[in-house]
């Protein structure tokens, strides 16, 4: 089940000219080198648009009680984006597009985010094994002062995996910095008995929500 993208004010932001370069370069204002993959084999260049030393992009990720994983989701992509189009404006760079996305892992109602620890990733991989969960990516799109937004929600089921090969697995790096502590294209795939939506999506940038906020905000994708 995907939402639409829908366009609504930006918060704290304003428009201007000009665009970070020619043709179909836009901004990212994302780490993710999976994510700048994905976007260099749709044939779109971008431009990296990280967060300065001073700001705290962590603090953004923090889950109010009781938020559903959707509502956090968009929530935190939003926040993202914002903060991107004002560091932006505030580097005196040309104006463009700006792209941001946000991934998390849920299951059930519990938010599975990033790992704070080893031992953490651990529990988390423990919890998903044998199990279904939802892989929820939302989009947002900043440009001429509008918001574009849509959200992939997937679901993938593991097998069965034991403590050693969990642990052997932690032991790799891997899981750290990762939504619901594993990487679909890495080596927790031979985990997944199946997925229902969008692989994309849960590498971390869906291609076709990605595709629709583009085209609503008038920029060309294909």
């Amino acid at each position: 089940m995907n939402t639409g993208p829908h366009a609504s004010p930006p918060e704290g932001t304003e428009s201007g000219r000009g665009s970070p370069g020619s043709g179909r370069k836009i901004y990212l204002a994302s780490q993710s080198p999976r994510r700048r993959e994905l976007l260099a084999q749709w044939g779109m260049a971008c431009e990296l648009l990280l967060p300065d030393e001073t700001e705290d992009s962590e603090a953004l990720e923090a889950v109010r009680a009781g938020e559903a994983p959707a509502t956090y989701v968009r929530r935190v992509t939003r926040l993202k984006l914002q903060a991107a189009v004002e560091r932006m404006h505030r580097r005196q760079l040309p104006v463009g597009p700006v792209l941001c996305a946000d991934t998390t892992v849920a299951l059930g109602r519990e938010i599975l985010g990033k790992p704070a620890s080893a031992a953490d990733a651990r529990r988390m991989l423990a919890a998903l094994a044998g199990r279904k969960h939802r892989v929820l990516t939302a989009v947002a799109l900043w440009h001429q002062g509008r918001v574009h937004e849509a959200v992939s929600l997937s679901t993938v089921e593991f097998g069965p995996v034991g403590p050693a090969e969990i642990r052997r697995y932690v032991d790799t790096g891997e899981p750290m910095g990762k939504a619901g502590a594993y990487a679909i294209q890495g080596r927790a795939a031979q985990w997944v008995r199946r997925i229902a939506g969008s692989h994309s999506g849960i590498v971390g940038l869906p291609a076709f929500e990605t595709a629709q906020v583009l085209r609503a905000a008038g920029l060309p994708v294909m």
